[in-house]
């Protein structure tokens, strides 16, 4: 059997490298006899940079800039060209990403967490690049990019020659239910009340609303908003991926694709990873299934966005902290399971 493996990084626990790893270490051990080709991808959240670099090459830069918190923080970003054209890949997680802002401080800087940063990594690439993409995802900020829109201000760079692309990891607008601040706030940290003073926050910055209903514009706190203002276009990080990766290719071959990230919930079916590689495999009609750290997906969504089954890592170890306390053991033996269910 030839089994594509593409899943995203696992939360804080494991790379999307490490994963691919750790679930084809599994498959092996269960089917030795099948083929498994590993692709490890990201959505423009954590890991966009290594997942480009391990696809496409280039050079990995490295520019100190300042972190959520405000304190200096080496980040990096990928120069590559093609065609002539110099592209950098640009992300926002480097600078403004959750692991950033230490669990302890996350109450406390939920509403002060700042996106200069990603603004510092902007105004570094600007510098020699025709086109620069930014991925979105994994941040720890909820400022509307209001950090990132002042660093550009004061450090004076010039965009209006440059392609800018923003690679959301969501389909989110930047407010109401469905918007930045009541999404994912809480995951940051945010109290009910401190989600509240964020959501007016974000409505009364002016520059936002006339973008603040596009798709994406809730991606990274607000970032995706910011970055609509400054002209650049809104591309699916995942679907970039997929495309940058040469993944189609890697459909064309396989009898079964398996996907998988940290957490498969209701978010995953708006715009992110698991969403892009079920579409790939189901437009050949090959079968995806997904294995992830938590599963509360329902089977009529799961089956409605292209998933045949899915399987939590935690449940077949027993408990969500078992399955953190060695992520990769954790990850092939669920992986191991899985093979026997579906090789034939």
């Amino acid at each position: 059997m030839r089994v594509l493996i593409a899943p995203d990084c696992f939360g804080g626990t494991l790379t999307a490298r490490e994963a691919a790893d750790a679930i084809a270490t599994g498959w092996h051990e269960a089917k030795p006899d099948d083929v498994v080709v590993r692709r490890p991808l990201a959505d423009g959240g954590p890991g966009f940079v290594d997942v480009l670099h391990a696809a496409l090459g280039g050079d990995v830069q490295h520019t100190t800039v300042t972190s959520p918190l405000g304190t200096p923080v080496e980040a990096r970003w990928l120069r590559h060209t093609h065609d002539g054209k110099r592209t950098a890949y640009v992300e926002s997680a480097e600078a403004c990403g959750l692991h950033l802002v230490p669990a302890e401080l996350r109450a406390a800087s939920c509403e002060t967490a700042t996106t200069r940063g990603v603004g510092e990594l902007i105004a570094a690439a600007a510098a020699d690049n025709d086109v620069i993409v930014v991925g979105l995802g994994g941040s720890g900020t909820t400022d509307g990019g209001a950090g990132m829109l002042a660093a550009l201000a004061d450090a004076a760079v010039e965009l209006t020659d440059i392609s800018l692309v923003a690679a959301s990891d969501v389909e989110n607008p930047l407010l109401g239910p469905h918007g930045a601040a009541r999404t994912f706030g809480p995951q940051k940290g945010a109290s009910p009340e401190a989600v509240e003073r964020l959501e007016a926050k974000l409505a009364a910055m002016d520059v936002l609303r006339p973008v603040s209903d596009i798709s994406g514009a809730g991606a990274a706190g607000g970032l995706g908003a910011a970055l609509l203002t400054l002209g650049a276009t809104v591309r699916s990080g995942a679907g970039l991926v997929r495309e940058l990766t040469a993944l189609d290719a890697a459909f064309d071959t396989a009898d079964l694709v398996v996907t998988g990230e940290g957490s498969f919930d209701w978010q995953s079916l708006r715009g992110k990873l698991i969403t892009a590689v079920a579409a790939g495999a189901a437009d050949r009609a090959v079968p995806c299934i997904a294995i992830a750290g938590q599963v509360s997906v329902g089977r009529r969504e799961m089956a409605a966005a292209g998933v045949q089954d899915a399987y939590s890592v935690s449940e077949h170890v027993g408990s969500v902290q078992k399955s953190i306390a060695d992520a990769r053991k954790s990850l092939v033996a669920t992986a191991r399971h899985v093979a026997r269910q579906w090789s034939h």
